[in-house]
Formats: structure tokens, C-alpha cells, sequence
């Protein structure tokens, strides 16, 4: 009988920046949390270079502060156990000159900084940890250097499973189609064309389709955060100093938001069948056409 009662896992989610967690993992750590399993969360920056919502901060506060602040509530919402930093600087986007400050995470020793996560993973022992793809996602590049540190970090730990996470790149071209016929705002660089006269989402990321996330068959696993879309978007939203009411993540129709956040991607190193921890085996399923 005791053979079929679930092994309590712990999954370690790592990421660049406050706010990734929620928009990247958060359906992935709600589900983990609510099945019982030890959910970490580790930054390698707090954020710095973020461009905060007008207005959102008080007159002399420092952006670092309140986005660490938003992590705590976020992962509050999340169910998440513990949260920490490994203490780089936000690089800024590819080409800035921020790029080349010594102290930023891209700039950092990809094997101190690896050491420096397998520190903690050695304390957590985690089945899962997630990172980012090769590219980042969309290049940014505090991504690929998360990608870089926390592939090696889980080689010198030894975690099994490692789990890229990364973004449908047809999924994204269907809904932004989808949107496009429906005349809804869509991001800037995202749509291939836009009508004059549409109305365009306020301050929109720019983003070069081409190079974002992944094709669909590059993907290996997916999560469904279907579940638990009230408590990822509530985790986006308690990111308050970057993601404001208005943000078109926020304002979203229900539907739309289900159908591009519903799912979350992974290209997923590890063991499979069998000899897959089970929390993997439980949250996480193949894309493969059976």
C-alpha cells in the first residue's frame, strides 16, 4: 500500500528576473505547491534595470527594493516555500551598455556563478529544476546566461531532471493570427501586420517572433496551468511596479489569457518512464504524438 502513496519531490524554479517566475512557471509552481511537493525559487538579479509603471514608485524608492518586495507576494500566491537571490545585477537588454558592467549577472564566471546556485541545490536536493532555453526565450541576455549557470549547477548537484522552459513559437503565431481577426490589441513585433486604425497595447513589449521561444517540434513537455490561471495571473499582477492593470497580460480577455498562458513549455533533459522522479512524471507530459 505504501508503494502507491506519491513521494513528496521539491522543484527548483531559476530565473533571471522578478515577475519571470509568474509569467514563465507560475501555473508549473501553483500545481507543484497544491500536490504537496517543496517549491524554491531562485533569482539571479533583483531586477534593476526593470522599467517600472509610471508612477508606481514613491518618491525615492529604489526599483531593486520593491520588485524583491512583489517576489515575496508573488510566491505568497504561488505556494512557494522559499525564495532567494544570488546576487548579480540586472544586465539590461542585448546591446546596452549595462552589458559590460562587471558586476551584472551576464558578465558573471558561468562556474562561481554555477557554484553558487549548487549551493543551494545540494541543500535542496530537488527532483526538477527549471531554467530557460538555449536562447533565453527571446535573447534577453540574463536569460541565456540562466540557462548557461543553471544547466551546469544542476550537473554539479545532480539534479535529475532538468526542464527548459521556453515558449510555443506556433502557439504564439496562432493566437496573435487569432487576435489580428478579432481586431485586438496585439504587442508590437508579435503581429506580422497592423490595421492603422486598431488600437495597439499600452507600452507593448517589442518582440522578433523569429527568435521567440521555440518551434513546436523542438518541445518535449508541457504543463497545464489550466487549473490554476486565477493564481498565475494574480501572481503576474502582484509584480504591480512592471505589470500595471492596463499591461496587455493583465487586461487580457479570460479566454485569450487561457489559451496563451494555459500551458507551460519545456524542452526537458532527464530520465523518463520509470526511473523519472515523480513529481516530473506527475506535472509534467509529454508532447509526443502518442
Amino acid at each position: 500500500m505504501a508503494d502507491s502513496v506519491l513521494r513528496m519531490g521539491t522543484i527548483v524554479s531559476f530565473h533571471a528576473h522578478p515577475d519571470d517566475e509568474s509569467i514563465a512557471t507560475g501555473g508549473t509552481l501553483s500545481r507543484a505547491a497544491d500536490a504537496g511537493h517543496r517549491v524554491v525559487l531562485v533569482f539571479a538579479t533583483r531586477g534593476e534595470l526593470g522599467e517600472p509603471v509610471p508612477g508606481v514608485l514613491a518618491e525615492g524608492e529604489q526599483l531593486s527594493l520593491r520588485r524583491t518586495a512583489e517576489v515575496y507576494e508573488s510566491a505568497a500566491v504561488l505556494g512557494v516555500h522559499r525564495v532567494e537571490f544570488l546576487g548579480y545585477t540586472d544586465s539590461g537588454m542585448i546591446g546596452e551598455a549595462t552589458n559590460d558592467v562587471p558586476w551584472c549577472f551576464w558578465q558573471a564566471d558561468v562556474e562561481q556563478a554555477s557554484n553558487r546556485l549548487a549551493a543551494i541545490l545540494l541543500e535542496e536536493k530537488p527532483d526538477v529544476i527549471t531554467i530557460y532555453d538555449d536562447h533565453g526565450g527571446y535573447g534577453h541576455p540574463d536569460h541565456i546566461q540562466v540557462h548557461r549557470v543553471g544547466k551546469r549547477a544542476a550537473e554539479l548537484a545532480g539534479v535529475p531532471v532538468v526542464a527548459q522552459g521556453t515558449m510555443n513559437r506556433d502557439l504564439m503565431g496562432r493566437a496573435m493570427a487569432m487576435a489580428n481577426e478579432l481586431g485586438m490589441a496585439i504587442p508590437e513585433g508579435m503581429a506580422d501586420e497592423l490595421s492603422e486604425e486598431r488600437p495597439k497595447a499600452p507600452e507593448p513589449p517589442v518582440i522578433d517572433r523569429s527568435s521567440f521561444g521555440k518551434p513546436e517540434a523542438e518541445l518535449t513537455h508541457m504543463v497545464d496551468a489550466s487549473s490554476v490561471l486565477e493564481r498565475k495571473r494574480a501572481s503576474m499582477l502582484a509584480h504591480g511596479s512592471q505589470i500595471g492593470p492596463d499591461h496587455f497580460m493583465a487586461s487580457m480577455p479570460l479566454d485569450a489569457f487561457a489559451f496563451v498562458f494555459g500551458s507551460e513549455w519545456f524542452i526537458v533533459d532527464g530520465p523518463s518512464g520509470p526511473d523519472a522522479p515523480e513529481l516530473f512524471t506527475q506535472l509534467f507530459a509529454s508532447t509526443a504524438v502518442q
